[in-house]
């Protein structure tokens, strides 16, 4: 499932989309707020060029506003439905879910919105 090549790996890693051998963040800790979304200008592996024109990752908001919706749709059915909270309670807890996972959604949605226009290819792989 997460084999080197398939769209997933990449996303999921935060390596480079089309080589899969670097990590495209400084630092690999997300929740290091400070360096979130610092990223590398190339791929010392591939050379691929992560910022593909300017303003190129304002797009992954769109990405970042899907994500948000579907974490905050599933802490509603697991705090209301599953675990019976109030209503109240239960958007405390869409908050507070939303809140320690936003390091996450941001460069997950990163991830997402380059693997959408650059694709893995076995050339580019150096051995």
């Amino acid at each position: 499932m997460l084999k080197k090549g398939s769209k997933l790996n990449s996303i999921l890693t935060g390596t480079c989309p089309r080589c899969q051998e670097e990590s495209m963040y400084v630092d690999q800790n997300p929740y290091h707020l400070k360096n979130i979304y610092t990223m590398h200008e190339n791929c010392s592996q591939c050379g691929l060029h992560y910022q593909i024109e300017p303003s190129f990752f304002y797009g992954a908001m769109y990405v970042s506003y899907g994500l948000t919706v579907a974490i905050g749709v599933a802490t509603f059915i697991i705090a209301k439905v599953i675990i019976g909270l109030s209503l109240l309670y239960s958007f405390i807890a869409i908050i507070l879910a939303l809140i320690a996972l936003m390091p996450i959604t941001a460069r997950l949605s990163r991830n997402i919105y380059i693997n959408m226009f650059v694709h893995f290819d076995k050339k580019a792989v150096k051995k």
